[in-house]
Order: structure tokens, then C-alpha cells, then sequence
């Protein structure tokens, strides 16, 4: 039976999602846990899974095409299944839902109104009751098959100031871990999870009021209404009081010209606010004409409605035009993403916990690149620089064990085997593929091996298992012209070594200035393990491999 799948909500605030990408085409066959598309929300760009098995029958949002929660996205059933009954009702079928669901919140409204005068006149606030003012913030439901969440870090705490669209903390779903913001500005009056602590979606998370309000009597299950805080009221203040809230908002920023309402996604309202702009002043290009995030970023002062110039123009003789300055002081903003928070998070324990030092040796590569050329004429063999590097640091490793080796507080580990880690850079960062038992490796083999796994990193396709359990790490620079640099130590590693260009330059050989072609290579060293006399040992050893390539065919 064919499975509809809507546009999921991605984030506690998302309206509406873009497709960036689809990673399946019409046609293809899907297992469960496989990546559909890329969805773009408002807070961020993630990846999105099928749930179910089959052949993808039908694609209903394109690349680049923006659409509200629930649209109908993809269709996965058997291949070759009638599914024109539910492309032909999907769209009537959601006009009803939506109507019935208007029609029963317009119910719920009148049935809280009357509840509310029931209370008011009954004065039992007190007991569960919520205070005015005060509002009940839970765990949000961030992916669409998220079922709790856990707290991995609070940015705000008891008794700070909050404001609408502040971060509040980072939330560690089912898929990855995002940050969770306010829609709410008064005093963070109480925390209900600690950091580290995991909780059921809709449970409590945080109460947010005016500063100095008791909530310890609150009680609350995520679902509570907010009831009067005991004082009488009648109809005619609370309509008063409307008409007070709808005269304010058509003053706010929220409101245009001539106070029609304006919608704009919470991060897009936050980001103008920073940036000093007016909201009228910017053309939505969501569902509905709805700012969303990239209106504010494409936003020039250019861009002003054309009404509003024209009206400059019959004002411009009765005063002098202020002076505009010819460019515009700007900057991009960009999400960290989860694999950059983590790349500065263990590269920053890295370098403020092990003592690093540096040892740098300039090897003749003269021989090497006689013999790679030779290597290289034999049929379907091809083998780079970086492999014969990878192949000589893990033999010389064999010989200094220590360099091998793992700082524990208690002891010191030193590794028997050794699996080399090669760095490989990618769009979002940098990743670490492991290559297992490198040192009985021969050079092909290596290179065919750094080639697929590097190949996986840059199309996402790396394991968890394909980035664990290295020794020691290369990082190669060369091939971008770098002469010479430094790297951080790849915990829980003692060393990682850098690789440089190949440098064309006079060098002095039996007396007389020839033509040479060197390389540098910088051993970084964890001062806990490895000594400075051990790390240079290791670095002897590498540079005689490294100018004798014939002694690593033995």
C-alpha cells in the first residue's frame, strides 16, 4: 500500500520547508532509514529519512520549491501502484482538514472564554493554576520521529533576562543536536531539565515570566491552560484589553505602513532586528508573501517599495537629504553545524589539554619522484605523494612504538597495531577516515584505499566505524602549495604529522649548488608521551624511507 509522506516540521517553529535537494528520484527503490531530500527550514538545512520501503512513485515538492508543513512532499508504494486517487484527493482533502481544524479552534476559543469567566468567579487559580504572564515552555518535538530529547547544554540560566528569539539551550535529538529558542521575552524563572538529562517530548522544560513570580506551586504536564490569576475581570476590560494589544501591534515592526500584518518567520524577525530594518520595507518570497531568512540576507536599502520613493521625492525641497554613505557595512551569518561544533569542541580540548611542540625535517624528494614515476608506468597503478608519506610513517612507526601511543592520566597506552588516520577536508569541515593495519599495506593499496574513503567523506557516506581507532594521523596540505604548517594533535593520538609542498630550489650536494626538489614535513607531539629525542628519532626514521623509497618495497 502506498505511503504519503508530507512536508515533516523540522523545528518547533517551522511553518514551512524548502526542498535544497532530493538525494532519490522518481523511480528509484528506498529502504527504510535512507535519505530522501535535504529539507531547508528556518533554522537550519537537514537531512530527511524515509520511514518506509518501496519505489519513490511520486516527487510533489521540486528543488528549490518552498511549501508549508504538510504539503504532500513524495509518495512511496510498489513499483507500478495506481496512486491517482491520492494525488487527486490530496488536495481537497486538505483544504477540509484544514477548515475542520479552524472551525474546532474557533469552538475551543469560545469554550475557553466561557471556562475562563467559570474561574474568574470561582477564584481557584491558586490551585494548578498558571499566574499571568507566565508561560510554559516544553520539550520540543524537533524531528519528525523524535520521541524525547535530551539537554545537552543550557545558554541561559535561572533568573536571566530573555528575549524573543534568544537561544535558550541545545537539544540532542534522535538526529542530531539543535538549538532551541525562545518564543517568549520575560525572566527565566525555573529550568525542569538539568543539562545531560533526557525527558519525553511535551514535558517540561522551562517557565518563563515576569521577574519575582512564585512558580513553585505551579503545576503543570505540558498541556495546561493558562488560567486567571484570581483577579476579577469582566468582558468589557478583557475587550478593552484587546483593542489596547491590536492598537500595539499595529505600531510594531510587525505591521506595515497602513497596519496590515505582516508574516515573517521568528528567525527572520530576529535577524532584521539586529540588522536595524524595517520589516515593511522587505518583499517576502515564502508561502503567503512570508519573510523568511534569506529576504533579510538579500535585503538591500535599495529595495524599499517604490511608493515609498516617490513620496521621498515631494519631501526632498523642503529639506536637505541627509548624507548616504556610498557602500553598506554587512555580514553573513552561518549556522555552525553540528559537525563544525564538534570539530571545535575536540580540536579546542585538543590543543588547551596536551602540551603540543613541533619538529620540522626537509627531505630530498629526488629519489622519491624517480620512483613514483616508475611506479606509475606500470599498468593500473597510481600512486601520489601522500601515499608513499602514509606508507613510510607507518613504517617507521613499527620501529618508535611510542610514537604510536595514548596519554590516559593513569598510564600510557602504546598501540601494537597501527590504523592511520588521513585527514580529508570537506564542505562542512574536516573528517578523519581510518586506514586499518596501514603498515602491511603496500603503496597501491594504500592509494586505492584513500581514494574510497575519501570519496565517501566528500559524499557523505563515512560510517561512524570508518573514523575510528587511529593511531596516528596525516594531514596533507601539499597539493594547495603550503610549504610548510602545523597541525592539532587528533585525540586521543600523541602525534600528527604535516605535509607540505614539493619545493623546486637550489640545494647543495657533494659541495655545489644544484637544483633540488624538497619537502617539509612538522611532527606535532603531545609532551606527555612523546619526548623531543623520541619525536625526532621517529622523524629520522621517516626521512630515510622518504629519500630511499626502494627500502619500503623490502
Amino acid at each position: 500500500m502506498a505511503e504519503v509522506i508530507n512536508m515533516p516540521r523540522l523545528s518547533d517553529t517551522m511553518e514551512e520547508g524548502v526542498v535544497a535537494k532530493w538525494l532519490k528520484q522518481k523511480g528509484d527503490k528506498v529502504e527504510e532509514g535512507d535519505i530522501l531530500a535535504e529539507i531547508e527550514t528556518d533554522k537550519a538545512t537537514m537531512e530527511f529519512e524515509s520511514f518506509y520501503e518501496g519505489t519513490l512513485l511520486h516527487i510533489g515538492i521540486e528543488e528549490g520549491e518552498t511549501a508549508p508543513v504538510d504539503t504532500l512532499l513524495a509518495i512511496i508504494g510498489e513499483e507500478g501502484e495506481d496512486i491517482s486517487d491520492l494525488l487527486k484527493g490530496d488536495g481537497d482533502s486538505k483544504k477540509d482538514e484544514k477548515k475542520d481544524k479552524e472551525e474546532d479552534k474557533s469552538d475551543s476559543d469560545e469554550d475557553e472564554d466561557e471556562g475562563e469567566d467559570e474561574a474568574e468567579s470561582d477564584g481557584d487559580s491558586d490551585d494548578g493554576g498558571i499566574p499571568e504572564g507566565v508561560e510554559i515552555i516544553t520539550m520540543p518535538r524537533l524531528s519528525d520521529t523524535m520521541e524525547e530529547g535530551t539537554v545537552a547544554s543550557w545558554l541561559k540560566k535561572e533568573g536571566d533576562k530573555v528575549e524573543e528569539g534568544d537561544i535558550l539551550a541545545e537539544i540532542e535529538t534522535d538526529k542530531a543536536t539543535m538549538e532551541f529558542e525562545s518564543f517568549y521575552e520575560g525572566t527565566l524563572l525555573k529550568i525542569g531539565l538539568e543539562e545531560g538529562e533526557t525527558a519525553k517530548v511535551d514535558s517540561l522544560l522551562a517557565i518563563i515570566g515576569p521577574e519575582g513570580t512564585d512558580v513553585s506551586n505551579v503545576s503543570v504536564d505540558g498541556k495546561s491552560k493558562k488560567k486567571s490569576s484570581g483577579k476579577s475581570e469582566k468582558k468589557e476590560d478583557k475587550s478593552e484589553e484587546k483593542e489596547e494589544i491590536k492598537s500595539s501591534e499595529k505600531k510594531s515592526s510587525d505591521s506595515t505602513k497602513d497596519g496590515g500584518r505582516i508574516f515573517a518567520s521568528p528567525l527572520a524577525k530576529k535577524m532584521a532586528e539586529d540588522k536595524g530594518i524595517d520589516l515593511s520595507d522587505v518583499k517576502g518570497s515564502g508561502g503567503n508573501g512570508r519573510i523568511v531568512k534569506k529576504d533579510i540576507e538579500d535585503y538591500k536599502p535599495s529595495d524599499k517599495p517604490a511608493a515609498a520613493k516617490e513620496k521621498s521625492k515631494g519631501d526632498a525641497a523642503a529639506a536637505p537629504q541627509p548624507y548616504v554613505p556610498a557602500g553598506e557595512e554587512s555580514f553573513e551569518e552561518i549556522k555552525n553545524s553540528q559537525m563544525r561544533k564538534t570539530i571545535a569542541k575536540r580540536l579546542g580540548e585538543s590543543k588547551f589539554n596536551a602540551p603540543h611542540y613541533y619538529l620540522t625535517i626537509e627531505v630530498d624528494m629526488s629519489n622519491a619522484m624517480a620512483s613514483r614515476k616508475q611506479i606509475n608506468e606500470m599498468p593500473d597503478v597510481k600512486v601520489s605523494f601522500n601515499d608513499m608519506v602514509i606508507k613510510a610513517s607507518a613504517m617507521a612507526l613499527r620501529k618508535h612504538p611510542q610514537v604510536n601511543s595514548q596519554w590516559t592520566g593513569e598510564s600510557m597506552k602504546i598501540a601494537k597495531h597501527i590504523h592511520m588516520g588521513v585527514a580529508v577536508a570537506v564542505e562542512e569541515g574536516l573528517v578523519v577516515p581510518v586506514l586499518k593495519f596501514a603498515d602491511q599495506m603496500s603503496m597501491t593499496q594504500i592509494g586505492n584505499n584513500v581514494k574510497d574513503v575519501a570519496g565517501k567523506a566528500r559524499n557523505k557516506k563515512l560510517q561512524p566505524k570508518d573514523m575510528e581507532g587511529s593511531t596516528f594521523t596525516v594531514s596533507n596540505l601539499g597539493m594547495f602549495g603550503i610549504v610548510e604548517f602545523t597541525s592539532i594533535i587528533n585525540q586521543p593520538n600523541s602525534a600528527i604529522l604535516s605535509v607540505g609542498t614539493i619545493v623546486e630550489k637550489p640545494v647543495v650536494k657533494n659541495g655545489e649548488i644544484v637544483v633540488g626538489n624538497t619537502m617539509k614535513l612538522t611532527l606535532a607531539c603531545d609532551h606527555r608521551t612523546v619526548d623531543g629525542a623520541t619525536g625526532a628519532a621517529f622523524l629520522k626514521t621517516l626521512k630515510t624511507y622518504m629519500e630511499n623509497p626502494v627500502t619500503m618495497l623490502a
